[in-house]
């Protein structure tokens, strides 16, 4: 009577969800099914179902036909949404992190593996680090690969004027979210997921803290949920607890930074691997997007003038952080590929050029 009174419930549940057409938490109820039950052919042929499910561009698959949520007082779109995902040049990762990247981006790609041993691929992801450091181009990056659309939240959107609305609008995103294949980057969480401790806050936004809470619990394994934060200690500590996976982003090393930089002159000067070298030293603990703005600032400023781009790209070198001996090598390596003269390089640097020639003479003997 038990176990008859336990089908019922689960049916009951079933036929709720599936007529209120929320597909993605018929999956997640499934999923439930397969890891819970004790019929191993009824697991069995549930796992072969959701192994099989329509694709989106099967024509089995109903096409999806919700409009955008919208704030229902000033009628702004809450979500960008960018159906190709679009990079302006690829990523550049240590290795650590690429492989962090690459396996949740394998676990998605193979979740049949994953769901004929009663698992699923991570669902909620959270990615911490300062501005600039790659962040939302990582979110972009994984969209790609997955061949899904990248739905972004405007947290300025929204945030309604009359804050009632707030957490109405957060829910309409997140089940917009819920009902296809997508990647939904949560951008600045943290202007939603305060600490609940905050004093200064108003309750509406501490209440917004326990709505995503609730979602983040439930939310379905076949999309991925990627919340990032420029500002992960204002975080509540709840909020920490719901994302199965963290990911620190921090500013690039010196073989990173090289390698990116090296991704934005190639093709455009000649020796742009050599600058590379040199213009890393100096940016070094900068993020990401300031060497970009950087980099695309000397090439503007080399089309509008004609000038050679090598001449927009000397004001870059900085040395004021710099220990002696990075100056050092700074000015033997600026000297030694002909990148400027060696009156220059002792300009930029400071070191004497009897130092520069001294470097260079031992650095030939050896």
């Amino acid at each position: 009577m038990e176990e008859n009174e336990k089908i019922r419930e689960n049916f009951v549940h079933l036929a709720r969800i599936a007529l209120s057409e929320r597909q993605q938490d018929v999956h997640s109820f499934l999923h439930r099914i397969v890891r819970r039950s004790d019929d191993a052919k009824l697991s069995q042929e549930l796992v072969e179902l959701l192994r099989q499910k329509p694709t989106r561009s099967s024509p089995l698959r109903k096409k999806q036909e919700m409009a955008l949520p919208v704030d229902a007082d000033s009628r702004f779109q809450l979500l960008r949404v960018e159906e190709h995902p679009e990079l302006p040049h690829e990523p550049v990762y240590t290795d650590a992190l690429k492989g962090t990247i690459d396996r949740l981006i394998d676990e998605r790609k193979n979740s049949g593996a994953l769901f004929d041993v009663g698992l699923e691929p991570t669902r909620t992801i959270l990615f911490t680090g300062p501005p600039g450091v790659g962040k939302t181009m990582t979110a972009r990056w994984i969209a790609r690969r997955l061949g899904v659309p990248l739905l972004t939240l405007d947290l300025s959107a929204v945030m309604s004027s009359y804050l009632g609305r707030t957490g109405s609008n957060l829910r309409h995103v997140l089940d917009f979210a819920k009902s296809m294949e997508c990647v939904l980057l949560l951008d600045e969480l943290d202007a939603v997921a305060k600490r609940r401790d905050d004093s200064g806050e108003i309750g509406e936004l501490k209440r917004l803290v326990t709505v995503l809470l609730q979602q983040l619990d439930d939310w379905p394994s076949s999309g991925m949920l990627i919340a990032a934060t420029n500002h992960e200690e204002l975080l509540d500590p709840a909020v920490w607890r719901r994302f199965e996976e963290v990911v620190h982003f921090d500013v690039p090393s010196a073989d990173a930074a090289e390698a990116f930089i090296s991704s934005l002159l190639k093709g455009f000067m000649p020796k742009a691997d050599a600058w590379s070298e040199v213009l890393a030293l100096s940016l070094l603990e900068q993020s990401y997007s300031d060497i970009e703005r950087k980099i695309t600032g000397a090439r503007r400023g080399a089309a509008l003038n004609g000038k050679k781009l090598s001449d927009h790209l000397v004001p870059l070198i900085a040395v004021d952080s710099q220990t002696k001996q990075q100056k050092i090598e700074l000015a033997v390596k600026l000297y030694a590929e002909k990148l400027v003269s060696q009156r220059r390089a002792q300009e930029l640097t400071g070191v004497a050029r009897d130092t520069i020639r001294d470097r260079l003479n031992a650095d030939n003997e050896s």
